[in-house]
């Protein structure tokens, strides 16, 4: 039986697209070993922190405290990986959610993609001690 597409309103609903997301992720071709061999055995504590990023950001409860970027300066990761992380994302969202909720990860997740970018670009042009 097909599952019914819903809104994201709750942590759960947050928990279900993390996970599910990842699961793809992690089985990519192309950034599944990126993510696997710089996780390594770290994986609950990193859903469980991307768990809070999105809540925080799609479901507006503070509940994320850090800094997204610097994990991701050392990996060896470009627009491709991007792409393919932006269609996994997309592709998930489109199978469980719908609604403005939705809508809304798909666009944040995109100016995430957009600013990690430029500042990879920014770190990787001008190396200097960061």
């Amino acid at each position: 039986m097909e599952q019914t597409k819903r809104e994201i309103k709750k942590i759960e609903d947050i928990q279900e697209l993390v996970d599910s997301f990842y699961a793809k992720l992690r089985k990519d071709k192309l950034i599944g070993p990126i993510f696997n061999n710089t996780i390594g055995e770290e994986w609950p504590a990193h859903l469980t922190k991307m768990y809070t990023f999105w809540q925080t950001l799609l479901l507006k409860k503070q509940t994320y405290f850090g800094a997204p970027f610097p994990p991701h300066m050392p990996l060896p990761i470009y627009e491709e990986h991007f792409e393919v992380w932006m269609k996994l994302w997309n592709q998930t969202l489109d199978e469980l959610f719908v609604g403005e909720t939705a809508e809304e990860a798909k666009w944040r997740a995109m100016k995430l993609k957009d600013m990690f970018l430029k500042k990879l670009e920014f770190v990787r042009s001008y190396p200097y001690n960061y």
